[in-house]
């Protein structure tokens, strides 16, 4: 072979083997995540409770993603509502501000009361949509049984 090739070669080869590592790699897991997870079924076919200990990830990222839900609806008091009210008042200030925008740049502002003011009254929509929303989440105090878990939340979810 000619050493006109190998400058060539080189790179070619270093992206093959790394496609066929990564391919080896996942084939891998594939295997060994069916394996546990054939393993949970076995332990809940046979009427075992599986302990969280078996899938450590999973159970940390549930009660990671169950203590971030909790904190927001029950610490801050975060109501729904709260969300259009953000929404209708960004949506308003963009109104408007194409309004001003299209108006100074074209020297008309019947155009820039048609762009923005579109913006600006679906901001407006949001806005009063937030007032009607119902108060369904009251921020509860710490150590009420409002900030308690419910029964069963410690337990992992399962497959």
């Amino acid at each position: 072979m000619d050493s006109v090739y190998w400058p060539v070669l080189v790179p070619i080869v270093a992206i093959i083997g790394w496609v066929v590592v990564s391919v080896a790699n996942a084939l891998s897991r594939a295997r060994v995540r069916e394996m546990e997870v054939r393993e949970r079924i076995a332990m809940i076919e046979r009427g075992l409770v599986p302990a969280p200990e078996l899938d450590p990830n999973g159970f940390d990222r549930a009660m990671d993603r169950y203590d971030r839900m909790r904190y927001r609806y029950e610490r801050r008091g975060y109501r729904m509502h709260g969300r259009y009210r953000r929404a209708g008042v960004t949506l308003l200030g963009v109104g408007v501000g194409l309004m001003v925008l299209l108006g100074a740049l074209t020297g008309e502002p019947r155009i820039g009361f048609g762009v923005g003011g579109f913006l600006a009254v679906l901001g407006l929509a949001f806005f009063v949509n937030s007032l009607f929303e119902p108060d369904d989440i009251a921020p509860s105090a710490p150590g009420s049984a409002a900030s308690s878990p419910p029964a069963g939340a410690n337990r992992p979810p399962s497959l």
